[in-house]
């Protein structure tokens, strides 16, 4: 299933990768993910690469029927249910996730840590890298 996920390297021409660029490519294949495995994308996404921190944060995540099943259920069970639901699908696709990130920072990813809000659809992922991934520097003008 990683395969799936796979980059095409040659799209970086071999070269080592920009922050930018591995930032870029975190985003595409987070995108990919959650269309797949949740029905839909994000409708913005951002990585930002800390060290050997990763954030992912998605916006616009929520599908409709998990926006109705927040607004139907009493608030804390509603949200309760829906991050529960959220949570075990992260779980049982975090291999494939894993995968996804340690191919294009070439870095073993630790942890993974999951959030989500339901008032706002926003999602958060962040990833606990073995250490800071290698990029080169932008070219500066």
């Amino acid at each position: 299933m990683a395969e799936d996920f796979r980059l095409n390297s040659s799209s970086f021409g071999g070269a080592m990768k920009t922050q930018g660029e591995i930032e870029a490519a975190i985003c595409e294949g987070v995108s990919r993910f959650e269309q797949d495995y949740m029905g839909r994308g994000p409708k913005d996404i951002f990585a930002h690469l800390l060290g050997d921190l990763l954030v992912v944060r998605l916006q616009g995540v929520l599908t409709a029927a998990e926006q109705h099943l927040v607004k139907s259920l009493s608030a804390d069970k509603g949200r309760d249910l829906l991050k529960q639901v959220r949570t075990h699908l992260i779980e049982t696709a975090r291999p494939v996730m894993e995968a996804m990130v340690e191919e294009i920072t070439g870095v073993k990813v630790l942890t993974l840590h999951h959030d989500i809000s339901t008032h706002t659809g926003e999602e958060v992922v962040l990833f606990t890298l073995a250490e800071s991934p290698v990029f080169r520097d932008t070219k500066k003008k």
